[in-house]
This record gives structure tokens, sequence and C-alpha cells, in this order.
């Protein structure tokens, strides 16, 4: 039996399909921008968002940190949510990289009060930094997705204010799933986005960053400063093309499956699910029983063959994506049963 594993959609494999696209893929050296699998993903890409051009990229990080540092110029400050994915989990890349600071703000998982945004900005006092940028995130890692009226917003003062908005759309097809719009819709509440190939899309490696012409010129340029020219990157690309015309049209069935699991959790003495986070493919729940042995659970469900992550600041995340079945989340459900009724 193989591992279910359900620490996050990172960990997709590529499917039967895939593999055998990226056997056949045409590939050439992409530094030279001469290879024509890569740019038809770039193109596809570009389309699906309704943007003028898109850049391959090695991963989300480097697409945000790659997006910040085009955007804009050293010492410049970036406004951004306390609780976004760029602040928390990106290692403070964009320090060492584009040599920017965060403004943080308070914000309800991604959305903030325009009245407090707009009291960020900086003005022309010699002692304030620029303001440079603005970045969003949809969908947020929290497990919720922030209101496209919010986005607009933003994007509109942001616009007055002649400042860039770039949005972290890591799961922007998951946003637009659970919104029931297109990917495109929330896009355009943005100057540039960047979406993963490899959150739950099944590509092994990859995301995209699309923005116009100009940026993408300007970026491919500082993707070669960062170290991510990518040579034959053709026979990953084959995979990213079948990502964004097949496996981004198929994400309601990890969000019903999220629901599903939350509901079988929430039955299980001691577990609190957090209900209000269901929008897309997260499940996020603590367990509220006296001097509970988290690291015997870890460990008794790896013994199962279940991954699991540890709790972050007490809370405990699944996530469902395409290798998750009913029947996986069934059987993990008896396992985790067995263990709470023997300890």
């Amino acid at each position: 039996m193989e591992f279910i594993d359900f620490r996050s959609d990172t960990v997709t494999e590529p499917t039967e399909e895939m593999l055998d696209a990226m056997r056949g893929a045409r590939a050439g050296d992409d530094v030279y921008e001469d290879d024509p699998t890569v740019k038809l993903l770039e193109q596809k890409a570009a389309e699906i968002l309704s943007k003028e051009a898109a850049l391959f990229v090695p991963s989300g990080t480097f697409g945000n940190q790659l997006a910040i540092l085009t955007h804009t110029e050293r010492g410049d400050e970036v406004i951004i949510p306390k609780s976004n994915h760029i602040v928390v989990h990106e290692v403070g890349a964009s320090a060492v990289i584009a040599g920017v600071g965060l403004r943080t703000l308070n914000d309800n998982f991604g959305e903030l009060d325009l009245d407090e945004f707009k009291m960020a900005f900086r003005g022309s006092d010699i002692h304030y930094p620029k303001t440079g940028l603005v970045c969003m995130e949809n969908a947020h890692s929290s497990g919720k997705v922030v209101p496209i009226q919010n986005l607009k917003e933003i994007y509109e003062y942001s616009k007055e204010m002649n400042v860039p908005v770039h949005l972290d759309g890591a799961r922007i097809f998951n946003a637009a799933s659970a919104l029931g719009i297109e990917a495109k819709n929330i896009a355009k509440c943005a100057d540039s986005v960047m979406f993963c190939l490899s959150k739950g899309l099944c590509s092994p490696i990859g995301s995209m960053l699309t923005g116009t012409k100009k940026f993408i010129i300007k970026a491919r340029k500082n993707r070669k400063l960062m170290g991510g020219g990518l040579r034959q990157a053709g026979y990953l690309a084959a995979a990213g093309l079948i990502s964004i015309e097949k496996m981004s049209k198929r994400l309601n069935e990890d969000h019903a499956n999220a629901k599903y699991l939350a509901e079988k959790l929430s039955r299980i003495k001691g577990f609190k699910v957090s209900a209000d986070r269901l929008d897309i493919n997260m499940v996020f729940f603590t367990i509220d029983i006296k001097d509970f042995n988290e690291k015997k659970f870890i460990e008794f469900l790896f013994s199962k063959k279940i991954k699991i992550s540890p709790p972050e600041l007490g809370e405990y995340r699944f996530v469902t994506h395409y290798w998750i079945t009913k029947e996986k989340i069934d059987f993990a459900i008896d396992a985790i049963n067995s263990f709470m009724n023997s300890n």
C-alpha cells in the first residue's frame, strides 16, 4: 500500500498522462528561448489569466520573489497582509533578494480593511521609504478565499496611487473554483500573478509568473540573475500544460473531499474543526484533549502509512488533492479512531 499523504497538495505526483507527455516532449534551451514546449506553456498560462505574457519559474516562492524584485527598487516598502505566505513561509527572502521592507497589515485571512490599507501608503516625507508594491494572496493559505470585491478595491486604490499589485495566486484555480468564476476574473485585480503547477495540479515542479510583456521581459533577466534560467525545461512544461488544461478543472473534487473529511473529523471526540475555513482543499483543526501525545499520534498514523504534518501553533492541517479519495479518507478516519480508542 502506498502512503496516504495529507501534508500538502505539493506532494501530488504526475499522472500517467503527464509522464507520457514528458517522455514525448519537444525541448530546447529555454535560456536561449529555444524550447517550444515552454513557449506553448507560457502562451497558455498568459491566455488563461488574460495577461500579455508569462514566464516559467522553478517554484512558487521563486515566482513571488521574482515579482517583488522586478516590480520594486531596493529600499522600497511592500504593503502586504501579515498572514500571507510571502511573509510567513518564504524565509524573509524579500529582504535578501530584492532588498525591500514589508509593511504588514492586520488582515482577516488575507482580506484587508480598505481604510487601514489606504493609511499604509507612504507620503513624500524624507524619513519614509517609498511604497513600491502591494501583495495580495488568493486562495489564502488559511483555507479561505479572499472576496473579489476586496481585491478590486485594493487594486483600484493602488492604481490611483500608481503602485503595482502582485497576486500570490499559488492556488488561484482553487479560488476560482470556490468562487464559481474563471481565474482571469481574479487575475484582473493585479498587475502580475504567480500560480503553481505543482500545488494540487500534479506537475512535478514549476510555477508561472504572468504580467505585461514589458514586466516579463524584465523578469526573464531577473530570473537568470536569481539562478532560475532553465535549459531543456520542455520536459517539465509538458506536464504543466496538462496541469492548466485539465487538472485545474477538477479541483472541485478536492474541495468536496475536504468537506467530507472535515465532517468525519468533527465527529471524533476532542477534534475541533474550523468549519469557517473550508473554502478550498484544506481542513484545519485542533485536538482539545488533556495531555494529548502529538508525537505518538503522528508516529501511529505513519505506521499505518498515513503522513501528516505536526501542528503549527497548535493547529493541524490536512490537505486533499488528486491522490486523496473518499476511500482513503475513510481509511484514515478509521486509523484515527483506532488511535483515539486505544489511548
